[in-house]
């Protein structure tokens, strides 16, 4: 196979991956909307209940495409060469951050309280604030 067959099956091979990250990343702006951060009405009493989500999306992904000279041509493995690869990943979080009440006397927004990050947030400032005072403690000294 000639050279130039093997550089454009690797260009087409990378332009297929190319193509696939891009559709995986059109669906991922697809679940960005209206009804993905408010919740479905729900009616309970004289009031309307909606709940408020906060969502965070990542992505990344890459591409690479090469090619060299090997030894001599002679030799079993020697030649020119091509290559290519791609791959990419991803991940997403959704957590509700607030729920909305109208009723009768207008709208209230609730925050949903999160003890879990609350006491993850206080466990670190306490762990910093003993780190800086031991090594005030440890200066002062020397």
């Amino acid at each position: 196979m000639a050279d130039n067959d093997k550089m454009g099956q690797v260009f087409d091979r990378a332009g297929e991956s190319q193509a696939q990250s891009l559709e995986a990343l059109g669906r991922l702006f697809d679940v960005a909307s209206a009804e993905t951060v408010f919740g479905e009405p729900v009616q309970q009493g004289d009031y309307t209940l909606i709940t408020a989500s906060e969502f965070t999306v990542g992505l990344g992904f890459g591409f690479g495409v090469g090619g060299g000279e090997g030894m001599d041509e002679d030799e079993e493995t020697g030649g020119e060469g091509f290559g290519g690869g791609g791959g990419g990943g991803g991940g997403s979080m959704g957590r509700p951050v607030a729920v909305i009440a109208v009723g009768p006397h207008g709208v209230t927004v609730e925050p949903v309280i999160d003890a879990t990050k609350i006491a993850l947030a206080f466990a670190t400032a306490l762990g910093s604030m003993f780190l800086m005072f031991s090594k005030m403690r440890k200066a002062s000294r020397g």
